[in-house]
């Protein structure tokens, strides 16, 4: 099983070079570091308030992301959850045990609620969402200030218990 461990500026490049394959590559999306601000500035955008950026480290490589946007009113929103595909799927773990330190952290932070924002056509995201208690959400509700990116059209909310005390 990979590290699972907070985002340090060193791994930028490493984060770049994911990310921006699966978007290209995987999914023919014409995107760049440069339309994605967030990845270029990540402790300036996701790591203020109760937010962060956890990577999953496995011989040295990122393999995995996942980021918490505080939005305030104690939401936050579920942000660049990748895998790496040879590390995709249910026996692999990643994208589990990657989800289930981000809840951790909500849950520590006192944090309410996590909204998200998909794209139709991630029918395998859709599902593991679901499987792990997010619930489909309007657009209309969501929250005002959700950072909606143009190519979301699914978005799910999940509540999230707060932390046991111990």
């Amino acid at each position: 099983m990979p590290l699972i461990r907070p985002f340090a500026p060193a791994d930028q490049p490493g984060i770049l070079d994911l990310i921006l394959g699966i978007q290209r590559d995987e999914y023919g999306i014409a995107i760049t570091a440069a339309d994605q601000p967030d990845l270029t500035d990540i402790a300036g955008f996701y790591l203020p308030g109760a937010g962060g950026f956890w990577v999953a480290e496995e011989d040295g490589r990122i393999i995995g992301t996942i980021a918490l946007k505080d939005i305030g009113q104690s939401q936050a929103a579920l942000r660049k959850m990748f895998v790496a595909s040879s590390h995709r799927g249910r026996a692999a773990g990643v994208a589990q045990a990657l989800l289930d330190h981000l809840l951790d952290a909500a849950a520590d932070r006192s944090l309410a609620q996590i909204y998200l924002g998909t794209t139709a056509r991630f029918l395998a995201a859709h599902r593991f969402y679901e499987k792990n208690g997010f619930a489909l959400v309007e657009a209309q509700h969501l929250p005002p200030a959700f950072p909606r990116m143009a190519v979301d059209t699914r978005f799910y909310e999940k509540s999230i218990e707060p932390a046991k005390a111990g």
